[in-house]
């Protein structure tokens, strides 16, 4: 049963990855000098051989035509061969007939070549040739009078076998050289990379956010350690306003939660001993199950936004293509409904924004319900959607007593209340609730005092294009959903 294919390339790959970076970093250095060394000794083997090999032949060239001169001046058959020096050159005479002289006590040499007997005979100048046999002999054959002279060596390689073996030392010791280079050049590299680990994992341990990480190093180091510090101030941030939210949340909840246990108790008390009828009369009574059932309501509508408020800008809800006039109108209905008594003036047109439906009309809710506490009888609260430049501009205002200019800076602030609010009801959530959610759609909202003496509560949002009617239809859209319309009281159309 055949093993599959490529699953050495796999686990190599594997164990590569699992290496730490200090180490991948020795063996690339290691491998790079490994490389370079054999490559080095390579072409210095070749440039050696090359230059001995061309060195041995001239010299053969330049031995044979001294022995030429001295066959032509004497003659093949009678001239002086050098005495053999017991190694090192050889010499040979081939004569017309074929046959060949040799000095005395030298070694044989291989046979004449057909080729080199073609010199002999005329049909060549001369001849370089290399002997395939054990010896290694190279020789050459120049033309002199009828016959040839011969000059060969033996094939020497040791010089560059010794240069190899010095190269190969000389590349172990480079290798070791090049892994502590290395390892010593990736520890000092990562150094910064180790210090800034050091302190993430001390953060981790701590939960010290206030803790920051040194700024040292450059480049990319420099970088990475700014971005983790701006990410822990995000987080430092984030946690020290979910704390704020909840000591807010604990104080404000305290006294509607005081109140109503101490009415519970009262009523457990009085129903306890039997008393209940005789102590509280029955207008009595009615006035305090009316306080319990209006605690009770402020309990849910606080708790309700401050789950908004915790969420922050974690939503379900999709963004989409809608008509902010459809949203003021649904946010204008729901308030009639909860203050039947607050007169809502409306005046919409068709705008559309890029938003999130329910989000904005939850706004456009406590903007409403905001001028509702303080709108007197008689005086509607006023609400106006216009274009202005490329913006969608919502105005709401009433004709109450206005917003004192201390309180003007705080007016967004969670649980914040002025000291003439204190006796309304509500949490000082609402405006915070609509500066987050005006934020999150990338609009702004402000505060400033009406021409009827009110607060006006002013939000600007990015208007968007409306949307191509063919298109939506394409598209299966209900086109009388979010329909574009101007609309200015749908109470007393």
């Amino acid at each position: 049963m055949s093993r599959p294919t490529g699953r050495e390339p796999r686990r190599l790959t594997r164990w590569w990855r699992r290496r730490s970076l200090r180490t991948r970093l020795t063996v690339i250095a290691a491998t790079a000098i490994a490389v370079s060394v054999f490559v080095a000794f390579q072409v210095a083997s070749e440039l050696l051989d090359g230059e001995l090999r061309d060195s041995a032949e001239n010299q053969l060239r330049a031995d044979s035509r001294v022995l030429a001169t001295d066959a032509e001046r004497a003659g093949l058959a009678h001239v002086q061969l050098p005495s053999y020096p017991g190694s090192g050159r050889l010499v040979r005479v081939i004569l017309p007939d074929g046959s060949t002289r040799t000095p005395a006590g030298q070694p044989a040499l291989p046979p004449v070549s057909e080729h080199a007997a073609r010199v002999a005979r005329g049909a060549s100048a001369d001849l370089m040739e290399s002997n395939d046999s054990d010896e290694g002999y190279v020789v050459y054959t120049l033309r002199a009078g009828d016959g040839a002279v011969q000059v060969a060596h033996l094939a020497d390689d040791s010089p560059v076998n010794r240069f190899g073996f010095g190269m190969l030392l000389i590349g172990l010791f480079c290798v070791v050289g090049g892994a502590l280079v290395g390892r010593t050049v990736a520890r000092t590299g990562l150094a910064p990379m180790d210090r800034l680990t050091a302190a993430a994992v001390r953060v981790a341990h701590t939960r010290d956010l206030d803790a920051g990480i040194p700024d040292e190093g450059g480049g990319e180091i420099r970088r990475l350690i700014q971005s983790i510090n701006d990410m822990l101030a995000a987080l430092r941030d984030s946690r020290r306003a979910q704390r704020l939210l909840a000591e807010d949340a604990a104080h404000e909840l305290k006294t509607p939660l005081t109140s109503l246990r101490l009415n519970v108790e009262l009523l457990i008390r009085l129903d306890r001993r039997g008393t209940l009828d005789s102590a509280l009369p029955a207008e009595s009574r009615t006035r305090l199950l009316n306080d319990l059932g209006a605690q009770v309501a402020e309990l849910s509508t606080l708790a309700a936004e401050l789950t908004d408020l915790a969420r922050g800008d974690v939503s379900d809800e999709n963004t989409e293509l809608l008509d902010l006039a459809d949203v003021v109108v649904a946010a204008v209905t729901r308030a009639r409904s909860r203050m039947p008594h607050i007169e809502v003036a409306l005046d919409v047109t068709s705008m559309w924004v890029s938003g999130r439906p329910a989000a904005l009309q939850r706004a456009v809710l406590n903007l409403i319900d905001n001028a509702g506490k303080w709108s007197p009888a008689g005086q509607p609260v006023q609400v106006r959607l216009r274009a202005e430049g490329a913006s969608a501009v919502l105005e709401v205002d009433d004709a109450g007593p206005g917003i004192d200019a201390a309180d003007v800076p705080r007016v967004f602030d969670r649980f914040y209340r002025a000291d003439s609010a204190r006796a309304l009801p509500g949490s000082g959530l609402g405006l915070s609730i609509v500066q987050r959610v005006v934020d999150a759609h990338g609009g702004r909202v402000a505060v400033a005092r009406s021409a009827r003496g009110g607060a006006l509560l002013r939000v600007d949002l990015p208007a968007a294009a409306p949307p191509d009617p063919i298109a939506r239809l394409t598209a299966g859209e209900d086109t009388a959903v979010r329909r574009p319309r101007p609309c200015r009281d749908p109470g007393r159309a």
